[in-house]
């Protein structure tokens, strides 16, 4: 199984930044892509980016030009958050699909990081 932390929550003004950080660990062979959901309050969960093991990367338009997710190694995935808005305020859950998934979605799950952009 894979097992996936989120870290780098916390509070941020409008306009600043937030780097989120998710380590990934147990049968990491598994997992091709990578990503990056978040989920307010009262909405459904929601994509924000993934990025493949070979790089490929896609945003959601949402956080094209803000936001930018990144993948140092097999085990680790980032996501750097600039230009932040209260809009952005949501807990965000890193997730892993498996290589062949059946799945359109992801396989596993974090247990999410709260950021919260205040006004």
């Amino acid at each position: 199984q894979v097992q996936l932390v989120e870290s780098g929550g916390g509070l941020v003004q409008a306009g600043g930044s937030r780097r989120l950080s998710c380590l990934a660990s147990g049968s990491i062979f598994s997992i091709n892509v990578l990503g990056w959901y978040r989920q307010a309050p009262g909405k459904q969960r929601e994509l924000v980016a993934t990025i493949t093991r070979t790089g490929n990367t896609y945003y959601a338009d949402s956080a094209k030009g803000r936001f930018t997710i990144s993948r140092d190694n097999a085990n680790t995935v980032h996501l750097q958050m600039n230009s932040l808005k209260p809009e952005d305020t949501a807990v965000y859950y890193c997730g892993g699909q498996t290589y062949g998934s059946s799945r359109g979605g992801m396989d596993y799950w974090g247990k999410g990081t709260l950021v919260t952009v205040s006004s």
